[in-house]
């Protein structure tokens, strides 16, 4: 999904925010997991929406859906964009919340750019460190 056309867009460190590509005679910025972060808009705003958009955001929690009854609360592991005709994945695992003495938790490869089925937590989504009765 990554074209020749699409200006990647970094931070001051060198970090990936994500790209800018061409909308006409607009611009849009698309984040790292390949979503518009803005709509079709100047360059600087564009550049603006990406700054703004940060990517503090993928150390949040995910949810999964499709592979069980529930959605799984899970951690991005890695995100890795097209590149030249290599396709990108997305790699999560079940959020184990930092425990360093649990074995490891189940992962999965994910397509990308986003897939539907990975998304932010809702209201009533489960969360494993509440107790239901």
């Amino acid at each position: 999904m990554v074209s020749s056309d699409w200006t990647p867009h970094r931070r001051d460190d060198g970090e990936l925010l994500g790209w800018i590509h061409p909308d006409g005679d607009l611009w849009v910025a698309v984040d790292v997991l390949g979503r518009a972060a803005s709509d079709a808009t100047e360059w600087l705003d564009a550049e603006a929406a990406l700054e703004e958009h940060g990517i503090a955001w993928l150390a949040d929690a995910w949810m999964l859906e499709g592979e069980g009854e529930r959605p799984l609360r899970v951690r991005l592991l890695e995100v890795t964009p097209d590149d030249d005709g290599v396709p990108g994945r997305i790699v999560v695992k079940i959020d184990d919340f930092g425990d360093m003495t649990r074995p490891a938790t189940a992962q999965f490869v994910l397509a990308w750019p986003i897939p539907d089925r990975l998304r932010p937590p809702r209201p009533g989504d489960p969360d494993p460190r509440e107790i239901s009765r």
